[in-house]
């Protein structure tokens, strides 16, 4: 489930300008009142990296997403308030870049920082997380009236979303550097899906995108045919985590993260009618 790039990277700047509702964040549609029907039947869910909500990351996101899509968003606790990774020890464990090699010592930490959270890791197991944000999701549907709900996941959220996309309680996920997933669970994905892929990701490798993409290309003309899209980010830039804990003080980092944004709106406005 996690990697050594799950916890590289770095702080987006800014505020979060949302609120706490329960235990999820929300970030409301600036229309408000004056937001069309369909805007009003729209929301789109935020699952969060291993770092979950406090870091503010994936809250100031959840901010950019509802201004871009007028529509609500919301950050679900999938971790029950015990995240795997804490913000302070963001850095300086690995390298914020692709092409940067990982230190024996930053191996070394890494391996002890997993043996003694062996206990977390197995409470917070993707099967966990996902049975905790299909409750999430449709209490929203059953609780707030929304009919149309996207999902976008980043690592751990990742996974979520490739778990939840065999399910009917999403009409479509963006995948951000997803965390380990296998064929089987790509396989049983049956609804739209984009992907935003790193260049170097231990998680996600490239043969693993390559055969995921295959299985989606092979249902062409057939009924199961669901849209989807992979975009690969390169250049001497992004790893993984590059979508959600950019460093932006490397251009190329930063244009990773923007693009990956990009392609989160561009999705979720046609696959969303928004």
């Amino acid at each position: 489930m996690s990697c050594e790039n799950c916890f590289k990277g770095s702080e987006l700047p800014g505020t979060p300008t949302g609120t706490m509702v329960g235990d999820a964040y929300f970030a409301a549609s600036p229309a408000g009142e004056a937001a069309s029907e369909d805007q009003k039947k729209t929301a789109v869910v935020l699952l969060t990296d291993v770092f979950g909500l406090p870091m503010k990351n994936c809250k100031i996101l959840a901010d950019i997403l509802a201004q871009r899509l007028d529509v609500d968003v919301w950050v679900p606790d999938v971790f029950d308030g015990r995240p795997l990774a804490k913000v302070e020890e963001l850095e300086p464990l690995m390298p914020d870049r692709a092409g940067v090699a990982i230190s024996f010592l930053a191996r070394i930490r890494f391996f002890f920082l997993a043996l003694f959270r062996l206990h977390i890791i197995y409470a917070i197991r993707p099967a966990v997380g996902a049975e905790r944000a299909k409750k999430f999701i449709t209490m929203l549907r059953e609780e707030k009236g929304y009919e149309k709900v996207g999902a976008v996941g980043y690592c751990y959220g990742g996974i979520l979303c490739v778990m939840l996309g065999s399910t009917d309680i999403l009409d479509t996920v963006v995948i951000a550097h997803p965390g380990t997933v296998s064929l089987e669970q790509i396989k049983a994905m049956k609804i739209p899906a984009s992907w935003a892929c790193a260049e170097e990701d231990m998680s996600f490798k490239p043969r693993l995108r390559q055969e995921a993409q295959a299985i989606f290309a092979a249902r062409k003309e057939k009924p199961e045919f669901v849209d989807y899209e992979f975009r690969d980010y390169k250049g001497p830039c992004t790893a993984h985590g590059f979508a959600i804990r950019p460093n932006q003080s490397y251009p190329e980092v930063k244009a990773g993260y923007e693009g990956a944004l990009e392609q989160t709106v561009t999705w979720f406005k046609t696959k969303l009618s928004l």
